[in-house]
């Protein structure tokens, strides 16, 4: 008797999941929908238009992404914190986030549910130790990620956005969330497993390279290109080198063709053909 209660419970439970499930896909096929017929507005098509990438864009890549940003939109919430939120600041976040998933397979940030926007860098601590003393140093932040909700500085976001440089806080931070969608931060993001050996072969040979480097305290020539920050991790090295892939693709393609190949075949983008001329 106590085992068919539990067969019947069990039961239960996965029904209310295939029913929520159902219950999500069908809203998301109605929405999908209720995008194909809905315009790109025009205030949002004037914020897109003072984005050197997106102007960059030829027609059709461009409409591809109208349907992405106005989905991304949809289904992200925004939070604003000592700010009011307005309209460029989700049409610049949406426009970088589909961009950079445009040609993925998976599905757009399934995994994002909520962007905190900041007006400023925030000041957060630190705490590292060394040989058992413990010791706090403050820092500023542009941005954050946590599997499911991501950091922005505004200000740092506007700017880079508007004149494309060497960093793009927003890149940076759904590199993390699209390395998170397999599961670990580890600087692998989805990869089919035909692709995932030569991944890691050419990403962790230059990052262990790079760490080297650093740990003798010098990274001379084309190791500045990725500068120090890219050591931190194999999470941080992947995001670091996504944004230059985005932000200086001539440079990452001339000094690192290998892992300019593996994210070309990664995003799907030859962004030195789309976004070189803007460096």
């Amino acid at each position: 008797m106590y085992y068919l209660f539990l067969i019947q419970f069990l039961l239960a439970i996965l029904s209310l999941f295939l029913f929520w499930q159902a219950i999500g896909y069908f809203r998301k096929i109605r929405l999908l929908k209720k995008i194909q017929k809905t315009p790109l507005p025009d205030t949002y098509r004037k914020i897109l238009e003072k984005l050197p990438h997106y102007r960059a864009l030829p027609e059709d890549l461009k409409r591809k992404l109208h349907r992405s940003i106005l989905y991304f939109i949809s289904t992200k919430e925004f939070i604003p914190v000592q700010l009011t939120l307005t309209e460029e600041m989700k049409v610049t976040i949406a426009f970088y986030a589909c961009l950079m998933h445009l040609n993925l397979q998976e599905e757009c940030y399934e995994t994002l549910h909520t962007i905190i926007i900041y007006p400023n860098d925030l000041i957060t601590q630190q705490t590292r130790s060394n040989g058992g003393i413990f010791t706090k140093k403050e820092f500023l932040l542009e941005g954050q990620s946590a599997g499911g909700t991501v950091v922005i500085a505004w200000n740092e976001a506007k700017r880079e956005a508007l004149h494309p440089g060497r960093h793009n806080v927003i890149i940076h931070e759904l590199a993390h969330e699209l390395d998170f969608e397999e599961g670990d931060i580890d600087g692998i993001p989805p990869l089919s497993y035909t692709r995932y050996h030569e991944w890691a072969k050419v990403m962790f040979k230059t990052y262990e390279r790079l760490k080297e480097r650093m740990a003798k305290g010098r990274y001379p020539g084309k190791y500045t290109l990725l500068g120090s920050y890219a050591a931190t991790n194999e999470a941080e090295f992947f995001a670091v080198v996504s944004e230059l892939f985005f932000e200086k693709p001539h440079t990452l393609q001339k000094h690192f063709p290998e892992i300019y190949k593996e994210l070309e075949d990664f995003y799907g983008l030859d962004t030195a053909t789309l976004f070189g001329r803007l460096n």
